[in-house]
């Protein structure tokens, strides 16, 4: 995997694999995400969770008490059976165009989607477009500024990384409430076993020391909120009405 800001550019699902299920540098950033998530939405009994990107290995958590989980993976990245074991859940689709109904997602998630987006327009609409009313999205992008955006041979390293107030000031901008913010991966990324074995405890310094500088991702939940149309306060136009008449006799009235 090599890095570039110039141009978006799509993983591969058999790299993406590989390195999340099949690396120990891969599951230490795996579970320090995953932790961070879980930390703001411990729970999603009842709802419809969706995965964008490859955001499948933070949603195995809420299998056991949403209503439903699907993971979406676009087309230039590939799809791959998930989970393992069970009857598939995950759709290979159009970043533009998914194949869910409007409005009916309460939590959404995009982990490498965002970033690696061709037409990240397009897609923000279709964020938008599948939320409910009150629906929540988390999006986890790499930090421009965190070493994780900077390493080769980790998916981090791809596509376009943010700061913080160009990515609050895109999802502004098309519609969504930004309600929190927080960071994770402080570990560096390195497979030395000092740095594998210590990353609790460096994720929870890196927590209480610095939410924006140190991670190597940021993750931005924002709200769709949808406002009733202000109408218009007749009442106190209508209180009198014909007031323009006031001092015209009534027809057959004697003038004063």
């Amino acid at each position: 995997m090599r890095s570039t800001e110039s141009a978006p550019v799509h993983l591969d699902v058999l790299d993406l694999r590989q390195f999340y299920y099949r690396t120990r540098l891969g599951r230490v950033a795996q579970g320090a995400i995953r932790d961070a998530l879980l930390y703001h939405w411990p729970d999603a009994e009842g709802q419809t969770v969706v995965g964008f990107g490859f955001a499948v290995p933070l949603l195995r958590p809420y299998l056991t008490d949403a209503r439903r989980v699907i993971g979406l993976m676009p087309g230039p990245q590939g799809v791959m059976h998930w989970p393992a074991g069970m009857p598939n859940i995950s759709v290979l689709c159009d970043e533009r165009s998914w194949p869910l109904e409007t409005g009916g997602v309460d939590k959404l998630v995009l982990l490498h989607g965002l970033e690696t987006s061709e037409t990240p327009t397009d897609l923000l609409e279709e964020c938008w477009r599948v939320l409910s009313p009150g629906g929540r999205a988390m999006f986890i992008v790499p930090n421009r500024a965190g070493l994780w955006a900077r390493k080769d041979g980790t998916p981090f390293g791809y596509g376009r990384p943010y700061s913080l107030g160009q990515l609050e000031a895109q999802l502004t901008k098309h519609g969504f409430v930004n309600e929190r913010h927080a960071s994770a991966l402080f570990t560096p990324p390195s497979e030395k076993r000092f740095w594998l074995r210590s990353t609790r405890m460096v994720e929870k310094t890196g927590q209480n020391l610095s939410a924006v500088l140190g991670g190597g991702v940021f993750l931005v939940e924002v709200s769709k909120q949808v406002f009733e149309p202000l109408k218009a306060d007749r009442s106190k136009g209508l209180r009198r009405p014909l007031r323009v008449l006031e001092g015209i006799p009534a027809p057959g009235a004697k003038p004063v």
